[in-house]
């Protein structure tokens, strides 16, 4: 079985994740597929506008812990050659069609496509706060959400389709059975613009989006590092055996009073 599926309709190619007994997890072999998917798309002649989606429950669960706690080390092993849709080299529109929970690195490849729909029964949540020691700090402010917002989806909690379709993450909300029906859609509009002015405004869209300072992603590398490194492996472990976790917080108790500032790391 390919852990990463495609097919052609006309134009348009449907990209999907297909290890839906892992929930679609993001593990290395999975990684590379989908580099070399997106690079043999983006050179294709006959290839303009992709939908990715997932096979079952889930659209992607993000890092598969699995792998993660096998290897010793937090965060995914990445591909060996270039993903081009992860690097933002890859011109041609992609479309998101949202199966079911979309986690962790599941959002984030969401929230790189340009268009998305979601299943009414689809569920977000931005995981960093869960296994790193910063959460997901920017993902709000790159979608252009108010504070409040961008701070619940920051600390982990969990969103459903309803609700960011509500906030203006996604575009369509449909039922399962309208999910592809939609995307494909949205797909055949593209295909009518001309060539070049399709791919110039996906260019420039992307231009504008907000993204952190260079100041600010200074000090979310200092954040980052602040705290107890075994709690990177604590939280994963304990996600696996299925029991609560034994945080540490810091090696030092007193670095909890002692945050890095703008300051301190200019």
């Amino acid at each position: 079985m390919e852990v990463v599926e495609t097919e052609r309709h006309g134009q348009v190619l449907v990209v999907r994740m297909n290890r839906p007994e892992r929930l679609n997890a993001l593990n290395h072999e999975m990684r590379t597929k989908l580099a070399e998917t997106w690079t043999d798309f983006r050179h294709s002649k006959e290839l303009e506008v992709a939908i990715f989606t997932g096979t079952g429950r889930a659209f992607c669960a993000g890092e598969d812990m699995k792998e993660s706690l096998e290897r010793g080390a937090p965060g995914g092993k990445r591909p060996a050659i270039e993903d081009p849709f992860m690097s933002g080299t890859l011109e041609k529109p992609v479309i998101a069609a949202v199966n079911g929970f979309a986690m962790g690195g599941g959002f984030m490849l969401v929230e790189r496509t340009d268009l998305r729909v979601a299943a009414r029964e689809a569920i977000f949540e931005v995981s960093e706060a869960k296994r790193w020691l910063l959460g997901g700090y920017n993902h709000g402010h790159i979608a252009n959400l108010p504070y409040p917002v961008a701070m619940e989806m920051a600390l982990g909690f969990r969103f459903t389709a309803e609700r960011f379709h509500e906030v203006g993450f996604l575009n369509r909300l449909v039922s399962a059975e309208e999910l592809m029906p939609a995307a494909l859609a949205m797909a055949e509009h593209l295909l009518t613009l001309p060539p070049a002015s399709r791919v110039n405004t996906v260019h420039m869209m992307r231009q504008m989006r907000p993204a952190a300072g260079p100041e600010m992603q200074r000090l979310a590398a200092a954040l980052h590092d602040h705290g107890a490194k075994t709690d990177l492996m604590e939280s994963r472990a304990a996600f696996a055996e299925k029991r609560k976790p034994n945080f540490k917080g810091w090696d030092n108790p007193a670095d909890r009073y002692r945050l890095p500032t703008l300051e301190s790391v200019k």
